[in-house]
């Protein structure tokens, strides 16, 4: 589902990483660790198309997304990747609901499908229904918002940044429980970045970044 090839990102003054190479596939979780500033983050925004690299390919679901202009790359984002930030990056004055509907209606969703859609995802992720604004709800709840839009439209991909890394224990567990069940339940690819030792420890494989190269692929 994601394979980069060959990849490389380099500011003026530092090169960040050079020569990656990583595959991800359907129905399997892999996550990304390494200190602050070794460009973890960085990976991820190339792979969302935000960043361009120097060099390199990346292919999503069989297409080079390294070649597409910006307003293609806007469309096949919408259709074939899900993100999940750390603080959720939701609006906090709308309600869970109407968060995740956006994310369809932004896609082409009608309005009908899509607040259909954002309600069955909610109830089947556990966040609990009605018009209270997402600002007032709990950090597990408002990630579990999050992982919903990341789904409604049937992304075969699914990036997380630090998703558990601003909540408490019983949130990150809940939060991570959902996560890792999402490649067999959905069958997408997840790719997670995340600091959390006892995350990390749940997906299929493991890499570390590291001086600018990928170490480790625990199976």
């Amino acid at each position: 589902m994601l394979d980069i090839e060959n990849l490389s990102y380099s500011t003026p003054d530092t090169e960040i990483f050079t020569g990656l190479d990583l595959s991800v596939h359907t129905g399997e979780s892999v996550v990304l660790c390494g200190p602050s500033g070794t460009g973890k983050t960085t990976l991820l925004t190339c792979v969302l198309g935000l960043t361009k690299p120097k060099s390199g390919r990346i292919r999503i679901a069989g297409e080079d997304v390294t070649g597409l202009s910006r307003k293609q790359l806007a469309l096949y984002r919408r259709k074939h990747m899900g993100m999940v930030f750390q603080f959720g990056e939701l609006l906090p004055e709308l309600s869970p609901v109407e968060n995740v509907a956006l994310a369809a209606l932004l896609a082409g969703v009608d309005r009908g499908s899509a607040y259909d859609s954002a309600r069955a995802l909610l109830s089947d992720l556990g966040v609990p229904p009605g018009q209270t604004p997402t600002a007032y709800l709990s950090g597990g709840e408002r990630q579990r918002t999050a992982v919903a839009r990341a789904l409604i439209t049937g992304a075969p991909l699914i990036l997380a940044d630090e998703p558990t890394g601003a909540l408490d224990r019983e949130s990150r567990d809940s939060v991570a429980d959902l996560l890792f069940e999402l490649p067999r339940r959905r069958r997408c690819a997840l790719l997670i970045v995340t600091h959390d030792q006892a995350v990390a420890g749940r997906a299929d494989r493991r890499f570390d970044l590291v001086a600018g190269r990928l170490v480790g692929d625990r199976a």
